[in-house]
């Protein structure tokens, strides 16, 4: 504090400013495990959600951190935080990628949070740390799609999602309080390297004993009056463990409901106190308890005090029931093995040169004729000029010119493992809109749409999506989708 009385930058926190979250479309039921295994594990997780074959965690925190940004105005972003315990390659700096889909500049901060469920709320402190920014905000996004060994509880229970929070200065959500407890109870849930499932040791009595013992020492650690609240997002491994955990925090049953989504998205790993964060924020409670466990054992516990409306955008509902065997086959365990020949080679470095295109829809603008030119090269479309094209970034709204179903066997090579997983999908040619009138036709595939569904003349709207994998390194690119699913 000055001598005025004035709060010095470093003695200031950021409040959330605004909230974005996402869950895929596709959702399996307990009865279809029960269907296929004789019984069901997930107690209290009515179904879960799945992750389309173009999905991983990199595009659901796209999805998330757009929405969170739109609903803040798009504000130009200084710091960004991405938390997950499975990103979609075990080194990588993700936040790279991630930053790029959505423009973030070249020199702001970033930070990669993993290998714990607490992974989300350890990246919400390091932003609330950080901030806040006089020349921009900060974003902060979990996203995690856990998986387990066929007919297992983490399995059974594992679900997809992604939650997204806008850090500023003026936010009209408060965090009141912040406290962190570990102590020394391992083995509770873990992953070995290198292996892509999660395991837990199922000693029902000393897995919440370390869940609510570790839980109750964050909570305790705010020295605030938890009883206060109206709600409750507390990390959820299944829809039982939860509840059993609410006696040691001090809250009721009717607060942990409030916040809860395991019983419609599943066990969501690092994004599941975030996600329920989100729903809380976006449902109206005023006074919330955040409250998240990682195997190991740590806990983090955060006050949050919602002062006015928050801005919120979330995409959480899924209305595309799937089998048990589509399920195994979107993970990738049901396929007919990798096709014959490499496909169309395009080499890091050449993809690196079509970024601006495929991640933040920069065209040209002739500057003889005023036509649009996708990608900004060669002659004009309009009036075939060789010119030096104007650069500007198309809207991505737009609508469909023409589209076709590549059926089963039809895909090139390079988009083979795609179409194992998910089966025939559609291409078209969109007409995305310029920011100041023009259009510009762009071929795509088509995702978040079941094959056939989309009409000359519907409305589409850009997302991020896997394009594909070649040497190792996975290609993201936009996809449209129908305007309708948004």
């Amino acid at each position: 504090m000055t001598g005025d009385g004035r709060t010095t930058r470093d003695e200031r926190t950021p409040n959330i400013a605004a909230v974005g979250a996402y869950a895929p479309r596709f959702r399996i039921s307990a009865e279809e495990f029960t269907e296929a295994w004789g019984q069901f594990h997930a107690a209290g997780v009515n179904e879960k959600a799945v992750p389309d074959a173009d999905e991983d965690t990199l595009t659901m925190a796209y999805e998330a951190a757009t929405r969170a940004l739109d609903a803040a105005g798009t504000p130009d972003v200084s710091f960004l935080a991405f938390a997950s315990t499975t990103p979609p390659m075990a080194e990588e700096d993700v936040t790279a990628r991630l930053g790029g889909m959505f423009d973030v500049p070249d020199d702001a901060t970033r930070h990669v949070f993993t290998g714990s469920t607490r992974a989300g709320t350890r990246a919400l402190v390091a932003g609330l740390a950080a901030g806040p920014w006089d020349d921009g905000v900060g974003v902060v996004v979990a996203a995690d799609c856990p998986r387990g060994e066929p007919d297992s509880a983490e399995d059974h229970a594992a679900g997809a999602g992604a939650a997204a929070f806008v850090l500023a200065d003026d936010g009209p959500a408060s965090i009141d309080g912040q406290a962190e407890y570990a102590t020394e109870l391992p083995g509770t849930r873990f992953r070995e390297t290198g292996d892509a499932n999660v395991e837990g040791l199922g000693v029902t009595s000393y897995d919440r004993e370390a869940f609510s013992e570790t839980l109750a020492g964050a909570v305790g650690g705010l020295e605030a009056d938890v009883e206060a609240v109206d709600a409750a997002a507390v990390q959820a491994p299944n829809g039982k463990l939860p509840y059993r955990a609410a006696g040691a925090l001090g809250v009721g049953i009717d607060e942990i409901r409030a916040g809860a989504l395991v019983h419609k998205l599943g066990d969501t790993g690092a994004a599941s106190v975030p996600l329920s964060l989100a729903k809380a924020l976006a449902d109206g409670h005023e006074r919330i308890l955040a409250a998240s466990f990682g195997s190991g054992a740590g806990a983090d516990a955060l006050l949050v005090s919602r002062n006015d409306d928050v801005p919120v955008s979330l995409e959480l509902d899924g209305d595309e029931p799937v089998s048990y065997a589509e399920y195994l086959r979107l993970r990738g365990d049901l396929t007919s093995g990798p096709p014959s020949g490499g496909g169309a080679y395009v080499s890091v470095p050449s993809w690196r040169r079509t970024l601006d295109q495929r991640h933040r829809l920069l065209a040209g603008r002739c500057p003889d004729c005023g036509a649009l030119n996708f990608p900004p090269e060669g002659a004009c479309n309009g009036c075939n000029s060789l010119v030096e094209y104007e650069t500007v970034k198309l809207t991505g709204e737009g609508t469909v010119e023409s589209v076709t179903t590549i059926s089963q066997g039809g895909a090139p090579p390079e988009f083979a493992e795609q179409q194992a997983k998910s089966g025939d999908f559609d291409v078209a040619v969109v007409s995305l809109s310029g920011p100041d009138g023009g259009e510009a036709s762009v071929p795509a595939q088509v995702a978040g749409t079941e094959p056939g569904a989309l009409e000359i003349g519907d409305a589409v709207a850009t997302t991020m999506r896997r394009i594909y994998t070649q040497e190792g390194v996975t290609r993201y690119g936009f996809k449209v989708r129908s305007s309708n699913e948004l």
